[in-house]
């Protein structure tokens, strides 16, 4: 390939930083995004020399790397100091004092993305952790690069921070259920050390695998058909007709990817679960290989996950050195499998299923047109199995007590138990977990309602992608069959409340603002359609009016139905949801709602 480059040449730790990242590996365009990780973990933002050097050891054209490069928002194309500060303004932080951080941060350092000294900051979108809002991530480049999440964190404590860098402090990883009896997922976290392959064997850990190679792979799939157990992303599909069809697949070899990129605003439960239990998940993914064929399995991780990554880096490690990773697993001869975990770089569209085949590859992490489905040609062009963090962790539950059992928690339309990330306006934020079948108001009680001496004034379900209910529909039971009947989603599990403190014309914008920041821009409806939609919902929110005299109202549904109709995924079919549902379910724009009052 004759590949033409700019003169620019990589410093000497670029160099390395690089060299390190492909050691012993193959020219191959797949392992970009590592690359791009390492340079910008070592220096903290990308040069062309580093770019350059990039390329040429994966023969990777430079156009094609400049594009990816500049698709996450992790990355910088442009000189910056080592240290930056993500400060989050989504959703659950907005309503918990987000501006009260930025304001500190700009009077301290100047406005987002300038630079300071030692110092840069940004404002950033969800960081996962709405259960302790508002939120900061704090990063420093260098050998190692560190980060340090601060979750609650107050003005001054966060300046501090910025000022000096991070710190090892850890945040602990705790559920407000915690020794309850009745929990499944959730039954370990904050009880077992989840760096120890002992104590989860000792808490039941491996008896789902053992089992599964008892049944072969025909009796995994059928097990896990006859639970009825349903993706837990949001779409619903049924998890064992997907693994059946990727099963029956004759083409080699098959791929399994786990989606650990949960970057809905408000949800929070992967990250609670990898933290919590790690072992699980890569056992379940282990189970899921043994029944599909896969003999690679690939695990994406948000980038804003650092702590989640040092667990997940420990529990593959200690399964492979145990032989329950790698070749003849658990003795069993012939059944071969291991797990390479890729890091996000700041993209909520990567969250779609096809964009992050196309991450991994080493392209713009933009979603594919379907068919062909994952099943017949996913990642790399084979077939290709993709679970969420939720859904997979149900699967050793399944294999152990039985698909029978599973199938009699919840209803018959779900079955068994669901997460729910419970943040905003709430007094015990967290990730609950409730067999399908529960209502909303339950749940709501279960985290102490809202806070003394206020009202309820509207709950958002599924995330920025989801949509509202009145306090007066809090009898909606929690199964994806009365959701969908009530013209609402459950989605990912986010249940974010608000109370009538809450400024909810900006926090519309900041819905409206969500997507138009996060569209990939590949197509047309949604790539214009979320920024025209956000500038109506600016002049409605404002009180001002088309210079025309026509209806914004009648653009925002124009516009909503045109990306429904014609997006190619679902960020652009989804980014009109909420903001409808707050029109249609709340009444929220019929007359103007100024920024920081109520409506």
């Amino acid at each position: 390939m004759d590949l033409q480059f700019l003169s620019s040449t990589p410093t000497d730790d670029e160099r390395a930083a690089v060299d390190a990242a492909v050691a012993g590996q193959a020219p191959s365009r797949d392992l970009l995004l590592p690359a791009l990780h390492a340079v910008n973990d070592r220096v903290g933002w990308i040069s062309q020399g580093a770019l350059n050097h990039i390329c040429r050891t994966l023969e990777v054209p430079p156009a094609d790397a400049y594009g990816v490069a500049s698709f996450y928002s992790l990355f910088s194309l442009v000189e910056r100091p080592k240290r930056v500060v993500h400060a989050c303004v989504d959703l659950a932080c907005k309503v918990n004092g987000a501006e009260r951080l930025t304001d500190a941060l700009t009077d301290a350092f100047g406005p987002a993305s300038g630079k300071t000294g030692d110092v840069t900051w940004l404002r950033s979108p969800c960081l996962g952790v709405c259960e302790r809002a508002p939120a900061a991530l704090v990063f420093q480049a260098g050998e190692p690069a560190t980060e340090q999440l601060l979750a609650p964190v107050a003005s001054e404590a966060l300046v501090e921070v910025a000022t000096l860098g991070p710190s090892t402090v850890d945040v602990p990883t705790l559920v407000p259920q915690q020794g309850d009896g009745g929990l499944r997922l959730l039954k370990r976290i904050g009880v077992v050390d989840p760096t120890s392959l002992d104590d989860y064997r000792a808490t039941g850990g491996y008896s789902g695998l053992r089992n599964a190679l008892l049944l072969g792979p025909v009796g995994v799939i059928r097990e896990v058909s006859d639970s009825k157990l349903m993706g837990r992303g949001g779409a619903a599909f049924p998890t064992g007709r997907k693994w059946d069809a990727t099963a029956r697949q004759p083409v080699r070899p098959h791929y399994l990817v786990c989606n650990a990129d949960e970057s809905e605003p408000g949800t929070f439960k992967d990250r609670v679960l990898i933290e919590g239990d790690p072992f699980a998940l890569v056992e379940a993914m282990t189970i899921t290989a043994f029944a599909t064929g896969c003999a690679k399995g690939y695990l994406y991780l948000r980038g804003e996950y650092p702590k989640a990554l040092h667990l997940l880096e420990n529990a593959i490690a200690k399964a492979r050195e145990r032989g329950f990773l790698g070749e003849n697993i658990m003795g069993h001869q012939g059944f071969s499998f291991d797990i390479e975990i890729r890091r996000g770089a700041g993209a909520y569209i990567c969250g779609e299923e096809t964009a992050i085949f196309n991450s991994i590859e080493g392209f713009r992490g933009e979603p594919r047109s379907k068919p062909p489905f994952p099943v017949e040609q996913g990642l790399f062009g084979k077939p290709t199995v993709v679970n969420n963090v939720e859904t997979l962790v149900n699967i050793p539950l399944i294999l152990t007590e039985g698909c029978e059992a599973y199938a009699r928690i919840g209803t018959a339309g779900s079955s068994g138990s669901k997460l729910f990330c419970l943040s905003g306006n709430v007094r015990r934020p967290g990730v609950y977990e409730v067999p399908f079948g529960a209502t909303l108001g339950e749940l709501l009680e279960l985290a102490g309602g809202v806070p003394e001496g206020r009202e309820l004034r509207a709950i958002l379900l599924g995330g920025a992608a989801g949509g509202f209910v009145r306090p007066d529909e809090l009898d909606l039971k929690l199964t994806m069959e009365d959701a969908r009947a009530a013209g609402t989603t459950l989605g990912s599990g986010v249940v974010l409340v608000l109370d009538d403190t809450a400024d909810l014309g900006g926090f519309l914008l900041r819905i409206a603002a969500f997507f138009r920041d996060e569209s990939c821009g590949q197509c047309v409806p949604c790539r214009i359609g979320t920024v025209r939609q956000e500038e109506a919902l600016h002049r409605v929110v404002g009180g001002k009016k088309l210079s025309t005299g026509g209806d914004d109202l009648l653009v925002l549904r124009e516009v909503g139905q045109v990306m429904r109709d014609s997006s190619i995924c679902g960020l652009g079919q989804t980014a009109w949801n909420a903001i409808e549902s707050a029109i249609d379910r709340l009444g929220a724009l019929e007359k103007p709602l100024e920024r920081g009052k109520r409506a």
